[in-house]
């Protein structure tokens, strides 16, 4: 597959800078069909959301059965009516794709023949002001996607100011994270945060943006407190190994990313599995020298969405698209160091705080 020409880094995807009229789109389509393959089998959508990969697989390969998963109630409901419409060819399980794996095996199956992850928050969840998501509309503080365990709220009203500095600076890489930090712990010893407008005038009363710049001064806070709240990277870290489990050899996997810390962290997967990185990386202190290759290679590097896709839908913008075919080697052991590189440092080993 060739690279695509390389877009701006910023995308509304994550930013929660989406209007509202804006419907979801798949982003790189056609791209991630191809990279999976046509032959039939059992493919897994681990980020079903509003089914767009979902309906292109289905579409794309008649022979084709798909088990679609979403931590997200109502993506679940919302999709009925194409389960429905699939001719039994479509299930739907409710869970987090991290534990993709384990969903699986309790409905049956082992091994699959192609795994789809489509990283990140959808405009299904952005678009509603009820679910906390964007600051472009006044809504509780919530960014929970399974509607479940501590909301951003908690987060915010409640995390010391250090672990709050350190989430905005790694997850959210808001350079004024410190600034921002000290306003909004400052800010709840008067009464709690409670709204993302609140929020969100609190964060810009602390950061300027450029003159001219599109992004909002809040899009990096929110950016970080979500993937918090979610443990969106850690998520992640399980679902590569998980789909590393269950793909059977000759399988693929295809991931598309929408932020830096996403893309590193699939590109070091693959870049490990693969036996690209035998001299190990910079992104991975300590990490041992991986030598059984459990994957190799469909893109040889990240494919990028075209000036076309991206001028009809601006969420393509910092897409990325990696995929790779599983071998016949046995699953190495997971990679710890995956991990460390999903989690905020820790400050007794010596990790940067800003």
């Amino acid at each position: 597959m060739s690279r695509r020409r390389p877009s701006p880094e910023s995308s509304p995807r994550h930013s929660g800078a989406v209007a509202p009229s804006e419907p979801h789109v798949p982003v790189l389509l056609d791209e991630v069909v191809e990279a999976l393959g046509t032959a039939g089998g059992i493919a897994v959508d681990g980020t079903f959301g509003a089914g767009g990969y979902t309906r292109a697989l289905l579409a794309a390969d008649p022979d084709l059965q798909v088990v679609a998963i979403d931590r997200d109630p109502t993506a679940i409901a919302a999709g009925q009516a194409l389960v429905a419409a699939s001719g039994g060819r479509l299930r739907l399980l409710p869970g987090r794709f991290g534990a993709l794996d384990t969903l699986l095996a309790e409905a049956g199956l082992a091994q699959v023949d192609r795994v789809v992850l489509d990283i990140g928050v959808s405009s299904m969840q952005l678009d509603v002001p009820e679910r906390g998501f964007s600051f472009r509309s006044d809504g509780p503080l919530d960014m929970r996607m399974g509607c479940d365990g501590p909301s951003a709220a908690d987060l915010v009203n409640e995390a010391d100011e250090t672990v709050l500095a350190d989430i905005l600076y790694h997850y959210g890489e808001e350079r004024r994270s410190r600034a921002v930090a000290r306003t909004i712990f400052e800010a709840r010893r008067r009464g709690r945060i409670e709204t993302t407008a609140q929020l969100a005038e609190l964060v810009a009363s602390v950061v300027r943006v450029e003159p001219g710049s599109h992004i909002h001064p809040a899009t990096r806070t929110f950016q970080g407190l979500r993937i918090a709240v979610n443990d969106e990277l850690g998520e992640l870290v399980r679902a590569l190994h998980a789909a590393e489990r269950v793909l059977r050899p000759g399988g693929r996997l295809a991931v598309v990313t929408f932020h830096s810390l996403e893309d590193r962290i699939v590109k070091q997967f693959f870049a490990a599995r693969s036996g690209r990185s035998a001299q190990g990386s910079r992104h991975l202190p300590g990490a041992p020298v991986e030598t059984v290759r459990s994957f190799r290679l469909v893109t040889k590097g990240p494919v990028l969405p075209g000036e076309a896709e991206t001028a009809r839908n601006p969420r393509a913008r910092s897409a990325k698209l990696r995929a790779a075919e599983r071998t016949e080697s046995d699953v190495p052991e997971p990679l710890a160091a995956l991990t460390a590189l999903a989690s905020l440092p820790d400050a007794a080993r010596g990790g940067h705080r800003r």
